[in-house]
């Protein structure tokens, strides 16, 4: 490293953010994730050990998945090398491989690849890194915020240990604010400045689990914040909602919390609690989600959950489906809204789901059996010469209109695929063909 290397690594590191700064050395400055870096866990041993292997960091933004790379690169002797795949090319690839394989050979020395956002990278890129960390080239580090099994090459899944970092708690949260505020050596201890407890409250409960988030406020705040009085720089509560004005909501529409979120959704009106169903259904909206697309979720829990215990559910769904489409945001939220509310709180049955399988899975294992001739079509010329629709009972000239008669092909008298539930509209039909059947036989 020359003199202009050195000073340019300097003065990076003191303007960097405050976020990148306050990043620990050693795993026990970390905050947070002891589920896999408490001191009985094995990523923690491997760590300390400094005999780590390929390891895939998974997590939501701002959770430490950058951090514990970074840990490592300070405790490993092994030779460290980064490379962001948003930016990265094959290139970039080849020379960390190149001069790994010189470490390896010279010196024995291993290299640690550490990949940050690896999900970016295509297929060909994550199949060329494959054949080094199979013969022990490479130990990879990769960082993602999707999910890897979604993501990243089964091959590189299969060598590699995934991790899942989880949000930070609020308490974690707050400690990195208090050093951030309090700590000279990397935070900003220097500015004489203090926060309130009810303003670190704020910050780390609007921080949503992201760390990076809640730094980020607070060196906001203390740049921009008058000194009071007394000299100091004071970070109230006023301060700190001007510092965070809108929590950003973790969502990604084609990653993880998309699932999760829709998930949560269906299973919250599925469950009969409105209140949750609203909840995720904000959260989408928040996030921008189509509204097309929520629409679509609530037609299809209607039919699943709630079936024939309220018909009218598929109706409602159905409509307010064409409403937010000719209606549009923000107006559509409350048409939505109705819509979940009027499924989660619908009596629920899940019959018609289960009829419509049954029947599927009997065609599976059955061949298709002629329809019964009675039951054929007769309305064409020398339909009634085959003998098609003869003899057919038209039920509206029977009393209850209803008639006994067969309806299911030969071998498949007694047969069920629709077992009615006891909630709801169902009960009625229950009752409604328990009568029928009552009446057959007298």
């Amino acid at each position: 490293m020359n003199l202009f290397d050195y000073m340019r690594e300097n003065t990076m590191e003191k303007e960097s953010p405050l976020a990148s700064r306050m990043r620990p050395e050693t795993l026990d400055e970390v905050v947070g994730q002891k589920h896999i870096i408490g001191k009985d866990k094995l990523l923690y041993r491997a760590i300390q050990a400094d005999q780590l292997g390929s390891v895939i960091f998974y997590g939501p933004p701002g959770t430490g998945k950058t951090t514990l790379a970074k840990v490592i690169a300070h405790t490993t002797k092994a030779q460290f090398r980064q490379i962001n795949a948003t930016i990265a090319g094959k290139k970039d690839m080849e020379d960390v491989v190149n001069e790994a394989k010189d470490s390896r050979g010279m010196y024995g020395r291993k290299t640690i690849l550490f990949v940050d956002e690896i999900h970016r990278f295509n297929k060909g890129q994550q199949d060329f890194l494959l054949p080094y960390v199979e013969d022990g080239t490479l130990i990879l580090i990769g960082a993602t915020t999707e999910n890897p099994y979604f993501e990243v090459n089964g091959a590189l899944l299969s060598r590699s240990k995934i991790f899942e970092l989880r949000p930070l708690e609020k308490e974690d949260i707050k400690e990195l604010i208090r050093r951030a505020v309090y700590d000279e050596k990397k935070g900003m201890g220097s500015y004489r400045a203090e926060i309130t407890d009810e303003a670190a409250d704020f910050l780390a409960e609007a921080a949503g689990g992201d760390a990076r988030s809640a730094l980020n406020a607070v060196e906001l705040g203390i740049l921009t914040t008058d000194r009071g009085a007394d000299g100091m720089i004071h970070i109230d509560l006023e301060t700190a909602q001007e510092c965070i004005q809108k929590r950003a909501v973790r969502y990604d529409k084609n990653g993880d919390n998309h699932y999760d979120t829709i998930s949560a959704f269906i299973k919250s009106m599925r469950g009969s609690d409105p209140d949750a169903a609203v909840y995720y259904l904000a959260r989408m909206l928040y996030a921008g989600e189509d509204i097309k697309f929520i629409a679509r979720r609530i037609i299809i829990c209607a039919a699943e959950d709630v079936g024939m215990a309220d018909p009218q559910a598929l109706s409602v769904a159905v409509n307010a489906s064409l409403a937010v489409e000719r209606v549009g945001m923000p107006e559509a939220r409350i048409i939505l809204a109705e819509a979940v509310i009027y499924v989660a709180t619908a009596p629920k049955s899940n019959a018609a789901y289960l009829a419509v399988d049954r029947a599927m899975a009997y065609l599976k294992d059955h061949p298709a059996l002629p329809v019964p001739p009675h039951l054929q079509d007769r309305h064409y010329s020398g339909a009634a010469k085959l003998g098609r629709g003869l003899d057919y009972q038209y039920a509206h000239d029977y009393p209850h209109h209803y008639v006994k008669q067969q309806y299911l092909p030969d071998g498949m008298d007694g047969t069920v695929f629709y077992e009615p539930g006891e909630n709801g509209y169902e009960k009625k039909a229950a009752d409604w063909l328990a009568f029928l059947k009552k009446e057959e036989k007298e």
